[in-house]
């Protein structure tokens, strides 16, 4: 007998995991966009889900909440700086991929400056920052013996988030947006040479 005209077959199991990680991406696109724009505190889950074209209840089951959809968008931060940062790097070429990460995905960055500006312990904290590779580095002598990793650290990643930061004052030195090829390729080279000479042994 044949099944009645316009009823619904039921997905198939490969099909219901397609559509699951779908669902998933668009929620992790979506979250990364409000956040960026609100910060954690100022983000709604209604307008995140609004924003995937899902139900809301879908960030409860696949996330867990909130607090569980940031985590995950840290999760997918450091499952990507894992593949640019690799510690075979110079100091110098790692922070210009910091910098080409920065410049074309702005918005992981933006999340860190709204934890920053909040300056509180706020829901999900953030993890501390690992300097051990610094210590590796001066050991091996591409960090100066005289310089505190957690300043070199602390100066580096000022260098590399500006642009975002000061984008105002980006185009009033350069002459162009912070985000064009230009200043990529300028900015990028002067970067070298000063991390470079910070990194000299004296």
């Amino acid at each position: 007998m044949e099944a009645p005209t316009g009823s619904r077959r039921t997905p198939a199991p490969e099909e219901r995991q397609r559509d699951a990680e779908r669902s998933r991406r668009h929620l992790l696109t979506a979250a990364l966009e409000v956040f960026a724009a609100k910060g954690y505190a100022g983000a709604r889950v209604q307008d995140i889900a609004d924003r995937a074209g899902v139900n809301k209840r879908l960030i409860n089951y696949y996330f867990g909440g909130k607090e569980g959809l940031y985590t995950a968008l840290r999760s997918e931060w450091l499952r990507r700086e894992a593949e640019f940062a690799t510690p075979d790097l110079s100091i110098s070429d790692l922070t210009t991929r910091y910098l080409h990460e920065v410049l074309t995905n702005p918005q992981a960055i933006r999340l860190v400056l709204w934890h920053g500006l909040a300056d509180e312990d706020v829901a999900p904290p953030e993890p501390a920052e690992d300097l051990s590779d610094l210590y590796r580095r001066q050991e091996l002598g591409e960090l100066a013996a005289d310089l505190d990793p957690a300043s070199f650290m602390l100066a580096m990643m000022s260098m590399v988030m500006a642009p975002i930061t000061l984008p105002h004052i980006v185009r009033q030195l350069f002459g162009v947006e912070p985000d064009s090829p230009e200043f990529e390729a300028r900015y990028a080279e002067q970067l070298r040479r000063i991390v470079g000479m910070l990194g000299e042994r004296r």
